[in-house]
C-alpha cells in the first residue's frame, strides 16, 4: 500500500510540473478600462495660407492630458483626423511620441495631412480630431473629446517635365511638355500627341539634364505600356509605336509609369478646315481640364467639338429643353446647333473635358469659350 501511494505522489508531481512547464511566461495585459484625456486646440477655425508654405511657424497646435489606467501603463497615443461624415471609419492618423502630450504643426505639415484625408482644396470644410489611447492591440483603445474644426486646404501643384523624340528632345524647350500633380501627392498625369516614329522620351523633375526618370526595362510592346521607373536609369520610356494621344501616368509613390491611347478632341465645321477635316486640340497639362485649339475661322460658316474624330460625341449650343440651355459658355452634345462665327480672323477655342483613356463617357455637357 505504501508503494502503491509512493508511486501516486511521484506521478502527481511530475503531472503538476508538466502543467507548469505549459505555462506561458508572456507578461498578461489587463485594463480597468481607462479614462482618456482631454483635447484642446490653439484654433478651430483655420484658413491655411499657401503663401506661408515655407513657414515653419505653428498655425495650429493640439493639447491633450494623458489617459489614466490605473497603474503605469505604456501608453501609445495618436492624433486622429476625419470628416464628419466618415464615422472614424478611416482617419488619417500621426503617431506622437511617448509621453508627448503637444503636437503642433506648420502650414505645409498640417495642409498635407488635411489633402491626405481628402479635404478639397479652397473650401471650408469641417472636420473633427480626436486622441487614441492604447496600451495593446488586444485592448480597445479609448478616445479623447472630439475637437470639432473648420478648415480651409490649398492644393500643392507641381510639375514634372517631357523632353522627347516628338519635341525634338529640346529641354529646356518650347514644345516640351509636362505631367501635374495637382495635389502635390507625387502622382503625375497628362497627355501626349506621340507622332510617327517619335515616341521615346524620358522625364525630368526641373527642365535641365542634370537628373532624369528613366527605366531599366526594354521597349514595351502593345497599345499600352507600364514601366518601373530608375532614378537616372539607362533606358528610354517608348509610347506604343502606334502615333497618337496617350495618357500618361508617372506615380513617384510606386515608381512607375503607364501609358494608355487617351480620348482626344477637335474642332471641325465649314468655319474652320470643312466637316471633313478636324483640327486638333491640344491637351493643356495644367489640371485645369482644358482642351485648346489656335486657329482661323470665318463667318460664313460653323464648327462643334467632337470627340476622336467621330460623331459618337459631339458638342454644340444647346437647344431649347436641353442640358445647359441658356447658360454662357456652355455646350451639350444630346440636342444642340452649331456655333457660328461673326467675324473673320484668328481664335483660341477652349474646351473642358477631362484626360481619360480611351473610349471613356465624356460629360454631356462642357464649358468652352472662343475668344480672338
Amino acid at each position: 500500500m505504501k508503494n502503491i501511494l509512493t508511486k501516486f505522489i511521484a506521478l502527481s508531481s511530475i503531472g503538476m510540473l508538466m502543467l507548469s512547464a505549459c505555462k506561458k511566461n508572456e507578461p498578461l495585459v489587463t485594463s480597468n478600462g481607462g479614462k482618456a484625456g482631454t483635447l484642446t486646440a490653439s484654433a478651430t477655425t483655420l484658413p491655411l495660407d499657401k503663401t506661408r508654405l515655407t513657414d515653419t511657424t505653428t498655425v495650429v497646435e493640439f493639447n491633450f492630458t494623458a489617459a489614466n489606467y490605473g497603474y503605469s501603463a505604456a501608453i501609445t497615443n495618436t492624433l486622429q483626423i476625419d470628416l464628419p461624415s466618415d464615422n472614424w471609419k478611416n482617419p488619417t492618423s500621426a503617431t506622437l511620441g511617448a509621453k508627448v502630450y503637444s503636437q503642433g504643426y506648420s502650414t505645409a505639415d498640417f495642409n498635407a495631412l488635411l489633402l491626405k484625408l481628402g479635404v478639397p482644396a479652397g473650401t471650408a470644410t469641417a472636420i473633427q480630431v480626436r486622441i487614441a489611447h492604447s496600451i495593446s492591440s488586444s485592448i480597445t483603445p479609448v478616445y479623447s473629446n472630439v475637437v470639432d474644426m473648420n478648415v480651409t486646404a490649398f492644393n500643392l501643384t507641381s510639375y514634372v517635365y517631357v523632353p522627347g523624340a516628338y519635341e525634338g528632345w529640346s529641354n529646356p524647350g518650347p514644345a516640351e511638355d509636362s505631367l501635374v500633380s495637382v495635389t502635390g501627392n507625387g502622382i503625375y498625369v497628362g497627355i501626349i500627341n506621340f507622332t510617327a516614329g517619335n515616341n521615346q522620351f524620358l522625364i525630368v523633375p526641373v527642365k535641365n539634364w542634370n537628373n532624369k526618370y528613366a527605366t531599366s526595362q526594354g521597349a514595351a510592346t502593345g497599345t499600352s505600356a507600364t514601366y518601373s521607373v530608375t532614378y537616372n536609369g539607362a533606358n528610354n520610356f517608348y509610347a506604343p509605336a502606334t502615333p497618337g494621344y496617350y495618357l500618361v501616368t508617372f506615380n513617384l509613390n510606386t515608381s512607375t509609369l503607364t501609358i494608355v491611347p487617351a480620348d482626344f478632341y477637335s474642332v471641325i465645321g465649314d468655319a474652320a478646315q470643312g466637316w471633313s477635316t478636324d483640327v486638333p486640340m491640344k491637351y493643356v497639362n495644367d489640371g485645369n481640364q482644358n482642351w485648346v485649339a489656335t486657329l482661323p475661322l470665318v463667318s460664313t460658316g460653323s464648327f462643334k467639338v467632337r470627340q476622336d474624330d467621330a460623331w459618337t460625341w459631339s458638342w454644340g449650343l444647346p437647344k431649347s429643353g436641353s442640358a445647359g440651355f441658356g447658360a454662357a459658355g456652355v455646350l451639350n452634345d444630346s440636342s444642340n446647333n452649331n456655333i457660328s462665327i461673326t467675324t473673320n480672323g484668328s481664335y483660341t477655342v477652349s474646351f473642358n473635358q477631362a484626360a481619360t483613356p480611351f473610349g471613356t463617357t465624356p460629360t454631356v455637357t462642357a464649358n468652352y469659350t472662343v475668344t480672338p
